[in-house]
Parts: structure tokens; C-alpha cells; sequence
């Protein structure tokens, strides 16, 4: 039984749990866990069912919550569900109400006119009955309240403002930022997703709640920005990027997204702490594929993916046809250029950027990589923005856009390619550029946020940087023909391999991190 603190995470994402994660907050999540559980921590994590969680093999019910909500009681279900790996010290649990089953999906998507609206609705509802259930004592003594993004940032308001949330008070409250581009604003009234509507005769200090450019509108993410005893941004570059405003067309330079004066204020009170996320190291590296043995199961995956959809959509199409052209050819190309990763205008920004002379920055690489390599690109997302990787392969016969995910086809590029490619305009902390590092690929990166933090120029990898989109474009470019140079000299491309999977990024310093500066706690272990 360990002995230190008992620390209650609420996230909408757990990759512990089958079907739990979309993006890095899962991950996150997964792997903190057992890190802080490694050192003498007791960890809860929980999250919404989402309908399909709960009936994961061996999950146990837990018995009914009573919860006021919306100005009528409630009830939903707690239940325990065991982790894809048993944990010491770690247990998971989900909240099942039927407003949480959005079709198996973990977020929905709301219209333009209306956004976050039902989301923001459910989390509402969950914190509401993650915080009663705490109050209850269903999860026994808990010394530390950990809160993930704007999704769990609603019990800290409830924590300050609500008279029956107020004993919570008593508790170290933290919030970890993982996405300052979602804040999860709604009205504060008027509309049946408002504060007003879900917690009706709420009293509170206006200027606590709301949203500094929209006044009449609640920011969830902002308040728990001010009302955290402690705020955690997910690697220390992010941290010092967030305290000033974004300038993303005249600079390109993404940074508090509107709340930069609310974090400046933590950072004077020293309650904002940079601690970057950390990575798994297995004892054995997993083996590099052959070139046919990736090919084959990118062809695999492909065929799948177009085999469940109705009809063949033209990126299944396009990657295939481009597939079969390399298989023919059988011989491995000199450089396998490779880039995982959700298509969003995060990611793929800086691609569609045109440079000094009007290209945009994938077709410039992809035209100076010519015969010397391939990009094989795999991910899903914005589908105005996979079309355009579509269409950009179909007249590139050095890329093949690979529209989905799979996780053993993904793990097979880390292992299989030569370069890792990830220009993120902004980059909290990353976990792809980790993952290929870890299997030896050094990567070539935009140097913001955990990736300027994680890639070293010239010693595991490449890193370019400018002062505005077009000079970002042209440096992304001319970053890869510097990589290119150094790949025609084997020894000095091995030394770059080697460094890129000799470099570590552990969870156990991480998690160290978060007891002495976030929980404020001495390790037991």
C-alpha cells in the first residue's frame, strides 16, 4: 500500500483504458500514473464513460452518485475499470451518464455558430459529479486535485464558488495546460449551454470567471488559470512561449492564445511551472523493418481502411496506386523521410506556408528531396486538409499521404524511416518526436514549445526557426537540404542516429517534478 499522497486526476482522456484517448492528454494520463505510483503516490484518474468505457472487460460498478445539475437532480454511475496494464498504487475510474454517450465518440463536434456547446454541457455535468462524488468520499482520503485542461477546469470554479463544493477548498488544486488553442468558452447565461444554465443561482466574482476578450462569455481554461494553486504547462519552453500574445500571420509565433496576461500574473506569484512530459523506454528497442515489410503493411492498412468506408475515397486511392509504384521498384530509396501525426492546422501549417517563391513548404521539400527520398506521411484529421495532402501526393511521386491511424503501422515508421519530420507551428510538449528518437530517427523539427526542448540541432537531430511564416518555410526547406548533406556521410549520419536514441526523457523526472513543484510533496519512494 503506498504511503504518499493520494492525488485524483480528472481528464477527458485515459490511454490506459481501451478507446480512451484522442490525442496527448490520453497519453499523458497513461503514463504519469504509474510514475507518480512508482515514487509512493496513491493515483486515481477519471474520466467521463463516454458510454462505451464502462464495459470494458472486468470494469466493476460502483453504485450510483447523486448529483444537482441544470437546476434538477441527477444520478449518474462510477464504476472501475482495470488499465491495458495493472499498476500498484493506480486505479481508473469512469462517470457514466447518458448525456456522456456522444456514439462512441469522446468529443463532439458542435456548429461554427455554437462551439463547445455540447461538450462544454457534459464536462460540466462530470465535474459537477466527479467533485460530488469526491465530497461523498467515494474515491477515500484525496490530498491532491489534479485538473486536465479546460475539460476538468469547471470543479475548480465549483471548488471556489459553489457553498457545497466549498469544503474542496481544503485540497491542493493544480491544472496541467496540454492545449492552450481549446478553452472550452461558452455564454454565461442565455443559452441552454451557459454557466447560468448549468449551475442556475451560482454566485461569483465576474472577473474570475470570464473570458478576457468576451466579457459576457465564461472561460473555463482562464478561470482555472486563476483560481489553481498551481498551473502546469507541459515542457518549460512552453512555458516561457505562453506568457507572450500570439502573433501567428505577421510572426508566426502562437503563445498565450489570449490569456497570456492571466498566466504572466501566476508566473509573479510563482504558480506557473514549466515541466516537460516524458517518454517510455522498453529494454530492447523494437527491430527497423525492411523497406517491403513497411511498404507491405502501409499497403495492409490502407486496404482496411478503404475496405470499411463505402465507397474508395481518393486517398485510399492515391496511396495505394503510389504504394504499388514503390513496390515495384523494390529497391529502398536513400532516404525515408516519415511524419506521424493528427492533420490539423497545427501540424500542417507551416506545410501549406509558401515560401519566398510562392511554393508552399511541402512541394519546396518534397521538389528538393526529388530522387533522394520519399515522405511517407500517416494521419487523420481536418478533412479540408487531408485533401490537400491528397492532392499534393497524386502529383508528387516522392510522397505517399497515408489517410488514418494504426498503431503498429505507426510504431513500423518510427522504427523503419531515416528523418522524422514534425513542423509544428506550436508543439506543447510532443510525444512523436520522442517515439522516433527513441527508436533511433533523428528528426528534423520546428524549434518551439517541448520540441525545441527535446531535439538538439546537429547533436539528435535538426531544428530551424523564423521570424515570420515565410522565413519559417523557407527555413523548414533549407533545414532538410542541411540534412540531406549530412546524410551523404554515413559516419557523421550514424553519430546523429545514436545520439537521437541515446537521449532520455523519463517519466520518473517528470513525475519527481510535479511532487516538489506542483503537489508540493516530498517523494515517499
Amino acid at each position: 500500500m503506498n504511503q504518499g499522497p493520494h492525488i485524483l486526476m480528472l481528464a477527458a482522456e485515459n490511454d490506459a483504458l481501451p478507446g480512451g484517448k484522442v490525442g496527448g492528454i490520453g497519453d499523458v494520463v497513461r503514463d504519469i500514473a504509474p510514475a507518480l505510483a512508482a515514487l509512493g503516490c496513491t493515483v486515481t484518474v477519471l474520466t467521463p464513460g463516454y458510454g462505451f468505457l464502462a464495459t470494458v472487460p472486468g470494469a466493476q460498478c460502483l453504485g450510483p452518485q447523486a448529483v444537482d445539475f441544470g437546476g434538477s437532480p441527477h444520478s449518474v454511475m462510477l464504476f472501475e475499470v482495470p488499465g491495458r496494464r495493472a499498476h500498484p498504487g493506480v486505479r481508473h475510474c469512469v462517470i457514466e451518464h447518458p448525456r456522456f454517450d456522444a456514439g462512441g465518440r469522446i468529443y463532439c463536434d458542435d456548429p461554427p455558430d455554437a462551439p463547445f456547446a455540447s461538450d462544454a454541457t457534459r464536462f460540466a455535468l462530470f465535474c459537477a459529479a466527479a467533485g460530488r462524488a469526491l465530497l461523498d468520499g467515494r474515491f477515500g482520503r484525496v490530498d491532491v486535485l489534479h485538473l486536465h485542461d479546460w475539460h476538468a477546469a469547471f470543479l475548480a470554479i465549483l471548488r471556489r464558488f459553489h457553498p457545497a463544493y466549498a469544503p474542496l477548498q481544503g485540497l491542493r488544486c493544480v491544472l496541467s495546460l496540454h492545449n492552450l488553442a481549446l478553452q472550452g468558452v461558452r455564454p454565461l447565461g442565455g443559452h441552454p449551454s451557459s454557466l447560468a444554465a448549468w449551475y442556475p443561482g451560482l454566485g461569483y466574482e465576474h472577473g474570475l470567471l470570464a473570458d478576457p476578450r468576451w466579457p459576457e462569455c465564461v472561460n473555463p481554461l482562464a478561470a482555472a488559470i486563476r483560481l489553481a494553486d498551481a498551473v502546469h504547462a507541459v515542457s518549460p519552453s512552453y512555458a516561457r512561449e505562453i506568457l507572450e500574445p500570439s502573433e501567428v500571420d505577421n510572426r508566426g509565433r502562437y503563445g498565450g492564445e489570449g490569456l497570456e496576461g492571466d498566466l504572466r500574473h501566476a508566473e509573479a506569484q510563482g504558480r506557473l511551472f514549466g515541466i516537460l512530459n516524458g517518454c517510455e523506454y522498453p529494454d530492447a528497442p523494437p527491430p527497423a523493418p525492411g523497406w517491403a515489410q513497411l511498404l507491405g503493411a502501409a499497403h495492409d492498412c490502407v486496404l482496411g481502411w478503404a475496405a470499411a468506408a463505402p465507397g474508395v475515397p481518393s486517398a485510399h486511392f492515391v496511396a495505394q496506386a503510389r504504394l504499388a509504384e514503390w513496390r515495384a521498384r523494390a529497391q529502398r530509396p536513400p532516404l525515408v523521410l516519415t511524419s506521424v501525426g493528427r492533420v490539423t492546422d497545427q501540424k500542417v501549417r507551416l506545410l501549406r506556408q509558401p515560401g519566398s517563391d510562392g511554393r508552399p513548404a511541402l512541394v519546396a521539400l518534397l521538389d528538393a528531396l526529388g530522387d533522394a527520398g520519399v515522405l511517407l506521411a500517416l494521419g487523420s484529421g481536418d478533412p479540408a486538409l487531408e485533401a490537400w495532402l491528397t492532392a499534393t501526393s497524386a502529383r508528387h511521386a516522392n510522397f505517399a499521404f497515408l489517410r488514418g491511424y494504426s498503431d503498429a503501422l505507426s510504431a513500423q515508421l518510427y522504427a523503419g524511416g531515416d528523418l522524422f519530420l514534425m513542423p509544428s507551428s506550436f508543439e506543447p510538449c510532443g510525444i512523436s518526436q520522442m517515439l522516433a528518437m527513441r527508436a533511433g530517427q533523428p528528426c528534423l523539427v520546428h524549434a518551439v514549445g517541448g520540441l525545441r526542448d527535446t531535439v538538439e540541432d546537429g547533436v539528435t537531430g535538426f531544428a530551424f526557426s523564423g521570424d515570420s511564416p515565410a522565413q519559417q518555410a523557407d527555413a523548414l526547406v533549407a533545414t532538410l537540404k542541411r540534412a540531406l548533406d549530412w546524410h551523404r556521410d554515413a559516419a557523421r549520419w550514424q553519430a546523429l542516429r545514436d545520439a537521437a536514441a541515446a537521449a532520455r526523457f523519463g517519466w520518473e523526472a517528470s513525475a519527481r517534478a510535479y511532487l516538489s513543484q506542483l503537489y508540493r510533496v516530498t517523494p515517499a519512494a
